[in-house]
């Protein structure tokens, strides 16, 4: 006889859980311990996972797949004490969960997928998004074979998951291209989503920063190292990826140079050294001797684009400054000030390693140099009125003041 899970909901710290339930024995704690986020509550005396329907599902073929029985029953009806849903974007589940849920041959499918992306050539960062959301799919198909999957799956899919989850535009685009690739992988006819469309790209103009702002934002940054990682991403224009890929021998300081090694698209690229931040750069190679990174972390490797964002929030409290700073946003200001100063458009592309003109362009929008020059059409026609009267009294257009 098969020894059996339960699985139950469990009401703790105000917030819905899975309650793994089981007859003790050393093999079933290893197994249980074994999936990932599971948690041993003290009060209740069980192990459990924050619920959701995806981890829900994962549980039961991680233990199916492991020769248990499980009874879900509990969960046919969820009880009325769970909390209402808050409308908020869902939380993505975690790599891990989806993964350990996955058929065996699903887990070889997705390995092969991978593999396939990696002799292309596809960068880390895109076979990681790629892969995610091919996860996803294998994962809310369950069980089912795939030879007998079809397009109408993958709609399905974009529907229930990409749709529901309310997935940013980007990342929606991403994920078309993701399945564009993986229907070519398997070759199925009938599964093919070479023919879909990505959805259009949201047009927003960037977040961007005065140069005041950008002053005050590094002289407020006290440790060291906080304040050389925002000058550098500042005055280089560099992309946070960029920044911490930075060797210290990166930087010619003779030349005044910055080498930026295999940026977007595996494109090298030199900016230029900014004067004002030679002397910064001295007091930290001194202080923090850095050898295989310019910007190490604790452990000697690269330092993390979280951790940049942490400080860069707290810098941008310190400074007062409101607006929703990311690590990107100072070299949209390093663009958007470049060209306020005078510098030529195709210059501008070069330096932050755009393949195309129009990626650049953006930041014709946000200059001020020229739109700062351009007179309102109404100050123009009160004007041109003023003028027909002899210019003897100012026309006012408050409903008082004629």
């Amino acid at each position: 006889m098969k020894p059996t899970i339960t699985l139950s909901p469990l009401q703790h710290k105000d917030v819905l859980q899975i309650a793994i339930g089981f007859v003790f024995d050393a093999q079933t704690k290893t197994h249980v311990k074994g999936f990932a986020g599971v948690i041993w509550s003290q009060t209740h005396k069980t192990f459990y996972v924050p619920y959701s329907a995806v981890t829900l599902n994962a549980l039961f073929h991680y233990f199916k797949n492991l020769g248990y029985y499980i009874d879900y029953s509990g969960f046919k009806k969820v009880p009325s004490t769970a909390p209402k849903p808050v409308k908020k974007r869902a939380t993505k589940p975690s790599k891990e969960v989806l993964y350990q849920g996955l058929s065996l041959t699903n887990k070889d499918l997705l390995k092969q997928f991978i593999n396939y992306l990696k002799g292309k050539r596809y960068s880390e960062s895109t076979i990681q998004v790629y892969g995610y959301f091919i996860l996803r799919f294998l994962a809310y198909q369950g069980e089912r074979v795939f030879t007998d999957w079809t397009t109408r799956d993958i709609e399905q899919f974009m529907s229930d998951v990409v749709a529901k989850e309310d997935y940013s535009i980007s990342s929606h685009r991403q994920c078309v291209s993701a399945f564009k690739l993986f229907t070519l992988f398997c070759g199925l006819s009938g599964f093919d989503a070479t023919h879909f469309e990505r959805p259009k790209k949201s047009k927003y103009l960037p977040v961007v920063l005065s140069a005041k702002e950008i002053l005050t934002l590094i002289q407020v940054t006290k440790n060291l190292k906080h304040r050389a990682i925002i000058s550098m991403l500042y005055s280089g224009g560099l992309r946070i990826g960029e920044l911490l890929q930075l060797k210290p021998e990166d930087i010619d300081y003779e030349r005044g140079m910055i080498t930026v090694r295999m940026g977007k698209g595996r494109k090298d690229r030199s900016v230029v050294l900014s004067d004002a931040i030679r002397p910064l750069l001295s007091n930290y190679l001194t202080t923090y001797r850095p050898k295989g990174f310019m910007f190490e972390g604790q452990d000697g490797g690269a330092y993390t684009a979280s951790s940049v964002r942490k400080f860069l929030k707290a810098s941008c409290k310190l400074a007062g400054i409101r607006k929703a700073v990311t690590p990107h946003t100072l070299r949209h200001s390093y663009a958007t000030h470049m060209l306020e100063n005078g510098v030529d458009l195709r210059y501008i592309q070069e330096l932050l390693g755009h393949s195309r003109p129009e990626t650049t362009m953006i930041y014709t929008h946000v200059a001020e140099k020229d739109l700062v020059k351009i007179k309102n059409p109404l100050d123009v026609a009160v004007g041109r009125l003023t003028n027909m009267g002899n210019g003897e009294e100012k026309l006012l257009i408050s409903r008082g003041e004629l």
